[in-house]
């Protein structure tokens, strides 16, 4: 059975920092890049961050490049996304992704959510 379970959200003031963490089980992680999406109220839900199975390469939206990293571990199947110098902007439920395209099928499964609250 695929699992994803994020943790780590809450309320944090602007400036603050918060590191989300998404528990992989059920599929070869290491096989699978994972993403950080987001959706705020009203606004359609984008890509935040992605890094490829083996952890070597990483992208980011041009919104959070230089505040937030996302990491993964393939021992412990959890990728994480540590968020510095957060922003009112930055409000969001917070999801993690993992996919997977081979020549036959393309695999995506969802995590339930984390709710991050930036305000003062």
């Amino acid at each position: 059975q695929v699992r994803l379970v994020e943790s780590g959200g809450g309320l944090v003031q602007p400036g603050g920092s918060l590191r989300l963490s998404c528990a992989a089980s059920g599929f070869p992680f290491i096989s699978y890049a994972m993403n950080w999406y987001r959706q705020a109220p009203g606004k359609e839900r984008e890509l935040v961050a992605t890094i490829t199975g083996a952890g070597g390469s990483t992208n980011y939206a041009d919104s959070v490049k230089g505040r937030f990293t996302i990491s993964r571990d393939n021992a412990k199947n959890t990728v994480y996304l540590q968020m510095n110098n957060l922003e009112p902007e930055d409000t969001a439920v917070y999801y993690c992704k993992a996919e997977r395209t081979t020549t036959f099928n393309k695999f995506n499964y969802w995590g339930q959510g984390t709710q991050v609250t930036v305000s003062s």
